[in-house]
């Protein structure tokens, strides 16, 4: 039974640095998210329809126009969630490049031909899945949401997205931008808190996508095994990081500060747990706590920092809730450990699967490390090192399906098969 939302309500936003309203934005009710979704709806077969170098081109000049507003759109999201403007800005162009690269590769997106009979043709061919739902998160708002929304419409797919309740207006400056390059009823944005989300999942929809929490995208899953909406999630993380008896520990704190700190550590692949060979573990630690006493706070508007101090905390146990739960702060929580096959076992004993990091010198553990570690994503002496297009499937707690990546588009899109024979 779908709830009827409250007419009237509103999200008002204030600037976490210094407390000053930032915007108030009335949230969707029941009667525009029904329409949005049925304009989405009616918008489908037309933009399906369309040669998928025109759809391309939309999202190229979409990208364009968020480039013109990019000073905008980074002011935007500082304000709204405090991250650094410089970081601000970085999420957006990591964005718009987002826009760029699917708006390429879509139209590369090809099924295949199957050995058939001589006298038939047989082809996988690809269709849009039909109406996605983005509901996209407040950390980095305009690189995630890019991300969905340029992959479901270079496929073919109409769009309804609904941001972040802590970064709405990013999210419909973003959306404006968006849609004003593309036919009438292709893109449509909702605002709410997880009300106006919750009430959207149970409309007529193909694909809900979410990036979010775990409990989010659980009750999402089972809604769409209700509705018969197919469900993309990447969802909450606590990832590990194992260093090695052989590593310089002055190195390695630094890699660990990187992962656990930037961007106040709310990354969904942040370094979370941290577990350390007792050879190197003083050294390291010592190291470690010099890395968060440097880091600066203050407004994201005054680079760099933020209001919440980056945190060591040594001796804890893995029953410790900071090293079984989604930190999502600038926590990094040490465990010291007796050798490497311990800190791979407790690495693995955790309830999500999103990503992990190894630093070691030996070629045989870093071996051990990405074929043992139940995650999505592992790297290995890189904490955030990868090359572009990597797509990876979170596992566990940590949600299904592409969410990145050329891979992506498989995700929003729907295989056929078909068997053409001439006539006798």
């Amino acid at each position: 039974m779908t709830s009827v939302l409250t007419v009237g309500r509103v999200i008002e936003i204030d600037d976490p640095a210094d407390g000053s309203r930032v915007l108030s934005v009335p949230m969707a009710e029941e009667a525009q998210i029904i329409a949005a979704v049925a304009a989405a709806r009616a918008a489908l077969p037309g933009w399906a329809a369309t040669a998928p170098a025109e759809r391309a081109a939309a999202v190229a000049r979409a990208a364009d126009a968020v480039a013109a507003r990019a000073d905008d759109l980074a002011r935007q999201t500082t304000r709204e969630m405090g991250k650094p403007l410089a970081d601000a800005r970085g999420g957006v162009d990591a964005g718009i490049d987002t826009l760029r690269q699917y708006a390429q590769l879509g139209p590369l997106h090809r099924g295949r031909s199957l050995a058939g009979s001589w006298d038939a043709t047989d082809l996988m061919v690809y269709e849009p899945r039909g109406v996605v739902a983005a509901l996209t998160p407040w950390n980095d708002p305009v690189a995630v949401a890019c991300g969905l929304i340029g992959a479901a419409l270079v496929t073919g797919n109409t769009v309804v997205t609904k941001p972040s309740e802590r970064t709405p207006g990013t999210g419909a400056l973003l959306a404006e931008l968006i849609a004003a390059r593309l036919p009438e009823g292709v893109l449509h944005h909702l605002s709410g808190d997880g009300t106006v989300g919750a009430r959207l999942i149970e409309e007529d929809l193909d694909v809900v996508t979410h990036v979010g929490s775990t409990a989010t995208g659980r009750h999402i899953a089972a809604v769409c095994a209700r509705t018969g909406a197919k469900a993309v999630l990447e969802n909450g993380g606590s990832d590990p990081l194992l260093l090695d008896a052989d590593v310089d520990p002055a190195w390695a704190a630094g890699q660990a500060a990187l992962g656990a700190f930037a961007n106040a550590g709310q990354i969904c692949v942040a370094v979370e747990r941290i577990y350390v060979h007792r050879a190197v573990a003083d050294s390291f630690l010592r190291a470690l706590v010099e890395r968060a006493r440097s880091r600066r706070m203050g407004p994201g508007l005054d680079p760099p920092g933020s209001f919440c101090p980056a945190t060591v905390l040594a001796d804890v146990t893995d029953d410790m809730a900071v090293m079984r739960d989604e930190t999502f702060g600038p926590v990094a929580a040490v465990a010291v450990v007796d050798s490497f096959e311990e800190a791979l076992r407790r690495a693995a004993s955790s309830p999500y699967g999103l990503a992990a990091t190894v630093l070691t010198g030996s070629m045989a553990h870093a071996q051990r490390a990405w074929r043992e570690l139940p995650v999505g994503t592992v790297k290995v002496n890189d904490v955030y090192g990868g090359a572009p297009g990597g797509a990876a499937h979170p596992r566990a707690g940590s949600g299904q399906g592409y969410g990145y990546g050329p891979e992506l588009l498989d995700e929003l899109t729907a295989t056929k098969v078909v068997h053409l024979r001439p006539p006798p």
